[in-house]
Formats: structure tokens, sequence, C-alpha cells
């Protein structure tokens, strides 16, 4: 992320043929890196937009769970999805209609998950299904997994939050 951008544009071509795969951890790296910069500090993140529109494949995700370098860390991609579009400057039409891909498809496909990751018959029954029907309103709306399905066997089960409106 502290690269100029003539570099980058070498080291992507570079990147590109080498066929990496990139994991951003968005609290994480904001919160450590460039902290003990003087002004002006460094954002502390990998230029996650730039690597996707260059082609490589990046996804988001948290590796530390309430410990001395991230004590916020809870574990929920969510979370940490909607941080890393803030973060990464992703909050264009573009980016916020694929959201999702960065903790779904793109990890998937950093953890080399192949045919052991989809929904398609002979596969493992792992999903979550959303709150939401699109991936901009799953993050616009901080929605919450309605189920978690592991192997074909319902792990969690939210029912959604009922509000009321007084009469006024």
């Amino acid at each position: 992320g502290s690269y100029d951008n003539a570099y980058c544009a070498k080291l992507f071509r570079l990147l590109t043929h080498a066929g990496i795969n990139f994991i951003s951890c968005p609290t994480e790296s904001i919160h450590l890196q460039g902290r003990f910069d003087t002004f002006p500090k460094r954002r502390g993140v990998t230029r996650v937009n730039e690597l996707l529109e260059a082609g490589l494949n990046v996804c988001f995700a948290q590796d530390s769970i309430v410990d001395p370098w991230y004590p916020l860390g809870n574990g929920n991609i969510l979370r940490v999805l909607e941080a890393g579009l803030h973060i990464c400057h992703m909050l264009g039409y573009r980016n916020l209609q694929s959201a999702l891909d960065l903790v779904t498809v793109n990890s998937a496909k950093a953890l080399s998950l192949g045919d052991r990751y989809g929904l398609e018959v002979g596969r493992p029954a792992n999903l979550l299904i959303l709150s939401a029907d699109s991936d901009y309103e799953m993050v616009r709306s901080q929605g919450l997994p309605l189920y978690s399905i592991r192997h074909g066997k319902v792990l969690m089960q939210r029912r959604p939050a009922e509000v009321e409106f007084a009469d006024v």
C-alpha cells in the first residue's frame, strides 16, 4: 500500500503472472500499520481495489479475535467486509454489487477449495442464508445471517427482529 504508483504498475503485472492470491485484513491493518508514523500517517492497508482491477484475486479476512493486536476482532466477516469497503474506498456501484465476493467466492479461490465450494449437487452443503436479497442491501442494512448450515445441518437459526412503530 505504500509503494508509489509506477512501482505498483510493474509489480501488479508480475503478480498477475505469478497467480498469487491476496488476503487483506482491513480492520487489523488500519489499526496496526502506520500507527507509529508521524503525520501524514499511512493508511496501512493494501491496494485492494487496484489489485482487483488488475485482475488479481483479493479477499477480506480477520486473523485477530480479541487479542493484543486487534482487541475488537470478533470473527464477524460481514463486519470486516463493511469496514474493508469503507477503508479501501470501495463504495462505488460496481464494488457494492459484488461486495460479498470479497468474503465468499474470492476467499474460496484463495483457499483453493475448487469443487468443495459452491451450490451444486455433490458438494458439501455449507452455506449462510442472509437477511437481504443483494450484496448492496446486505452491506447497507448491516444484515445478519438467518441460517448457518454445515454439511446440510442447520447450526444456527436467527429470527428477524420485529419492529413496531407507535402512532404519533
